[in-house]
């Protein structure tokens, strides 16, 4: 086998090897980044849930605390012990009214007066048909409980109106003992039409696991876990809850590979984070059931397309060197061979001219000259090679560099003139245009390395001029390579948007890269960025005059894996929706065949910090 071939089946063998190790490390990366991606999401999920239980929370120990002391304040009430002593007419008329004014303010269910032998004698719902007026409750356990002890709550089902609720009794004492019990019924049907408004599954839970309050209404008296026959027995016969199968939630603990043991499954309705909490001053617990399966695929594909993106791009930067070096070996071995071969002319040639001394000194110039001529070539070969590898590292940032570097070496110029002739002032002015050069190629260093920089999920007011200045930065070499022309209306300075900086230009690199890609080959080549604001919104658009998109393309574009681009992955745009939709904004498009494409990113308006 001969030199060359042997030097080819090597560099098929390390493109092979190479393949394999890229493609393991590229399908490592990209698992691994999705299961840190996963986790974030879980951890950022947690912190959401934490906060929401602690508003449900104080929400519901808001409405029970205002009803605790209307209850406290009724049993102390002169009025309510007259009525208790000297049930007449007048005195229970009264009562009525008065109960009926304080139920409408305070927005219980139902307030009434029941005397010593558990008759209801007064009552806020006198005038209706369902009115607890003459209704013994003596069998009651918020009664015997409330005679027993002085004060108690006992959540049931309303024996005559049917509705759920909270039952608050105290007792009211007198002169001669116990006279009776003021009882407010809540109900929480506001509180759970907010949890239900929320997006979560909320549901409040007593000591024995029923659901007693609950965002999702066919969940209520449902139990956690199995009821026993016997306790089920003892339950329905007290009637707290009527006649309620007790069934159980359904709720599985996810078999899914999740990440942590505080996630369950609904049927019907995918994976969710579970938390538990107490609820002060209550034996109760409150529990939130907030939907997962969406954060947490998204916060796995994000990570994992950003790891995608640049390990791909670091193998293929070991591609190039790779390549490189097989190419740089080939050479040397080119010149190695041909000088071989020229060393066993040499030879063959100095044995016919042993014959002859008068040719001797012709071929042993000749064979300087041509190793000369060698050398020569080896020298030239390997500047040459040199060279181009060093125009290749410094080709991208050249041209944007060596603009300012060159107005510094002609305001240096300028300023030692200036200096010469004791000229301080425009000398001074020199120096202080050179440092403003010095900043913005520090400016460009900087900008490349805070765009690579990973971003937090924080949002907050972003001055929307620095966003569009980082983004056109990044991008206005190749637009000026390729000959394309932004147009940017002016923006007002204070003019912020509710963001994070880094990711929204992202969403905006993105979208100017795709329309420089779209125009690319046409002869006008014009990108329009234009700012609207309306009243508590701000709309970003990005226009360009390329081909358009065709209607069945565009009803697809935000679909994962959805591309017009040969080598695209088609989730670039996908990316940029989830991001501007994090926000709290929305990303759309409009477009028609032949009339270019424009890109509206709606974004709330954020008022100016300080």
């Amino acid at each position: 086998m001969s030199g060359a071939a042997q030097r080819r089946r090597r560099r098929r063998i390390e493109w092979l090897i190479f393949a394999a190790l890229s493609l393991a490390s590229l399908a490592l990366s990209v698992w691994l980044a999705g299961n840190y991606g996963t986790r974030q999401a879980a951890d950022a999920l947690r912190a959401q849930a934490a906060g929401s239980a602690t508003l449900d929370i104080a929400v519901l120990r808001s409405e029970l605390e205002k009803q605790r002391t209307l209850s406290l304040v009724l049993s102390r009430d002169p009025d309510v012990l007259t009525t208790l002593s000297t049930p007449d007419t007048a005195h229970i008329g009264a009562m009525n009214a008065k109960l009926e004014s304080l139920n409408a303010g305070a927005r219980s269910a139902v307030i009434y007066l029941i005397d010593r032998t558990g008759l209801a004698i007064a009552s806020s719902n006198w005038k209706e048909d369902i009115s607890f007026v003459g209704t013994n409750y003596a069998f009651r356990p918020y009664f015997t409980e409330a005679v027993a002890k002085g004060d108690t709550e006992h959540f049931a089902l309303g024996t005559v109106s049917q509705r759920p609720g909270l039952y608050i009794a105290r007792r009211i004492d007198g002169p001669g003992g116990m006279q009776g019990v003021i009882v407010v019924k809540v109900e929480f049907f506001s509180v759970e039409e907010d949890w239900h408004r929320s997006g979560a599954i909320v549901y409040v839970t007593d000591p024995r696991g029923i659901v007693l309050l609950t965002s999702q209404p066919e969940w209520r008296f449902m139990a956690q876990a199995p009821i026993t026959a016997e306790e089920a027995a003892k339950i329905r016969a007290s009637l707290q809850f009527g006649d309620s199968p007790l069934a159980v939630l359904p709720i599985r603990r996810s078999q899914a590979a999740t990440p942590g043991a505080d996630f369950v499954s609904l049927r019907g309705s995918g994976l969710h984070l579970a938390s538990a909490s107490e609820v002060p001053s209550t034996n109760w617990q409150l529990h939130l059931l907030e939907p997962a399966a969406r954060a947490l695929a998204a916060g796995a594909a994000t990570l994992r397309s950003i790891t995608f993106a640049v390990v791909g791009a670091i193998l293929v930067l070991l591609g190039i060197l790779l390549h490189r070096r097989q190419r740089a070996i080939a050479r040397t071995a080119e010149l190695t061979e041909a000088q071989i071969e020229l060393e066993h002319r040499v030879e063959a040639r100095t044995l016919d001219l042993s014959q002859s001394n008068a040719l001797l000194s012709a071929e042993i110039d000749e064979r300087r000259k041509v190793e000369a001529k060698l050398q020569t070539a080896r020298d030239e070969l390997t500047q040459a090679n040199r060279l181009a590898i060093l125009g290749q590292i410094t080709a991208g940032l050249a041209h944007e560099v060596n603009q300012p570097v060159a107005a510094i070496r002609s305001f240096a110029d300028n300023a030692a003139i200036f200096l010469d002739r004791s000229e301080p002032q425009p000398a001074r002015q020199n120096l202080a245009t050179i440092a403003g050069l010095t900043e913005k190629i520090a400016d460009i260093i900087a900008q490349l390395r805070r765009f690579a920089r990973k971003a937090s999920g924080d949002v907050g007011p972003v001055a929307l001029q620095d966003v569009l200045d980082g983004a056109l930065l990044l991008v206005g070499i190749r637009a000026r390579r390729q000959g394309a022309e932004i147009e940017v209306e002016p923006v007002a300075e204070d003019l912020q948007v509710a963001a994070n900086r880094v990711r929204l230009e992202q969403v905006l690199v993105n979208l100017l890269q795709n329309a420089l890609e779209a125009l690319e080959g046409r002869s006008e080549q014009t990108i329009q960025i234009g700012v609207a604001c309306e009243s508590e919104l701000v709309r970003l658009v990005v226009a360009d005059n390329g081909p358009g998109l065709a209607p069945e393309v565009t009803a697809n574009l935000f679909t994962p894996f959805t591309t017009t681009k040969a080598g695209g992955l088609g989730l670039g745009l996908v990316i940029s929706k989830d991001i501007v939709e994090e926000f709290g904004g929305r990303l759309e498009v409009e477009s028609q065949p032949g009339q270019g494409c424009r890109f509206l990113v709606t974004l709330k308006r954020a008022e100016k910090e300080g």
